[in-house]
């Protein structure tokens, strides 16, 4: 949805308004960690319409901060579009003419899934910091049940970006016979050890915020802003290219001279403090921390010798591996590490590098090169399931 749309005017290529819905799964979910949920909501947005033999199902799994709505509005007046809304709707590369979108907010998230932010049956009181930490793998169980569900035997393709593409990958190897297609982009198949150093600063922030209250902040009326626009405001910095922000930003000072303070002088700082302040008022800290060391903890190859090749010898899925020019956070070279292996493995796998210069937003971005890509490849398995 364009901000130049009038208000109430949606574009034809929208979803339309959407109302996200409460799935509750009453069953329980043994955790990597030793603990168990006995029972968990997830929340769901779905675009789309789901066919008789229900072979047209599209699973989009988010990234660290991402939710379930993907795509649409929540109402007509609504200016703010679902985060891949320029990806997902009729005739976008998701195209909701030919597929069953089906985009959740993850075990542990904060928009109205079983995470911190939600009552613990067994205590009457928020989760908060007694909420379980997950893994990618957790996340992936969790989501099959929620296939269950759906009546979702088999996706025709999972898709993600970033943390995202970890969990199609996770998918493709722990599920291998419900997954057809993986689209894996902008991803990697382990953190790097700078990458885990970024995340426990971030955490560091939170966690020695004094509003923090080792994460009972809820009870105690209070939000940990400091730390968590801190962390915020660290991880936005990895997510965008030096060049970007040097095109957008340069060293310009929002004065004609310096102010000799400690205030805002620099455009560069104040649109981080702005971006920090935002992620504030929708995101929940602990779940932050849950999200963060699911990132520190993803290894699928952990499981099998170390070898990321016998490990992808598991999956049966075709891939689709999509890196970006300019991402240094998750650069192309941990793309083609997948592809190298998937290669080894003898599977099946298409790679794109996209020219891009935001850096590793650029997975959330409209760029040609990359729908025109990601957009065939879907179309090809739309045409999977018209010729079966």
């Amino acid at each position: 949805m364009s901000d130049s749309s009038p208000p109430g005017v949606l574009p034809a290529d929208s979803v339309g308004v959407v109302e996200a819905r409460r799935i509750a799964i009453e069953q329980p979910l043994k955790l990597d960690c030793g603990r168990t949920l006995p029972r968990f909501d997830l929340v769901v947005e779905t675009y789309g319409r789901l066919n008789a033999d229900a072979s047209n199902a599209i699973l989009v799994c988010h990234a660290l901060s991402g939710d379930h709505h993907a795509a649409g509005v929540n109402s007509a007046d609504d200016r703010k579009p679902g985060w891949w809304d320029n990806c997902i709707g009729p005739g976008k590369p998701i195209d909701t003419r030919r597929f069953f979108v089906v985009s959740l907010n993850n075990l542990g998230g904060c928009r109205g899934s079983t995470g911190p932010n939600t009552f613990n049956p067994e205590t009457g009181r928020l989760w908060g910091p007694d909420f379980p930490l997950l893994t990618v793998r957790d996340w992936v169980r969790s989501q099959a049940m929620l296939a269950d569900a759906l009546g979702i035997r088999v996706w025709a393709a999972a898709i993600g970006g970033s943390l995202g593409g970890m969990q199609v990958m996770q998918w493709a190897i722990d599920l291998p016979d419900r997954i057809r297609h993986a689209c894996v982009i902008a991803a990697a198949p382990k953190l790097s050890a700078q990458n885990i150093a970024f995340n426990e600063i971030a955490r560091q922030a939170i966690l020695s915020d004094p509003e923090f209250h080792g994460g009972r902040f809820y009870e105690h009326n209070v939000v940990p802003s400091r730390g968590l626009k801190l962390a915020r405001m660290l991880g936005h910095i990895t997510y965008l290219s030096d060049a970007a922000m040097r095109r957008r930003f340069g060293s310009e000072l929002k004065l004609a001279a310096p102010s000799f303070n400690f205030d805002v002088e620099f455009e560069v700082e104040s649109y981080l403090r702005h971006q920090g302040s935002a992620f504030v008022d929708r995101f929940d800290a602990n779940t932050y921390l849950i999200m963060t060391k699911a990132l520190d903890y993803f290894d699928p190859s952990r499981d099998y010798g170390d070898s990321l090749v016998t490990a992808l010898r598991q999956a049966r899925a075709r891939f689709l591996v999509i890196a970006f020019s300019s991402d240094w956070r998750f650069s192309p070279a941990r793309s083609r590490e997948i592809v190298k292996s998937l290669v080894e493995a003898d599977r099946d796998v298409s790679y794109a590098l996209i020219e891009s210069q935001l850096g590793h937003d650029d997975f959330l971005m409209p760029i040609p090169a990359y729908h025109d890509v990601l957009g065939r490849y879907l179309a090809r398995v739309a045409d999977e399931q018209v010729s079966a």
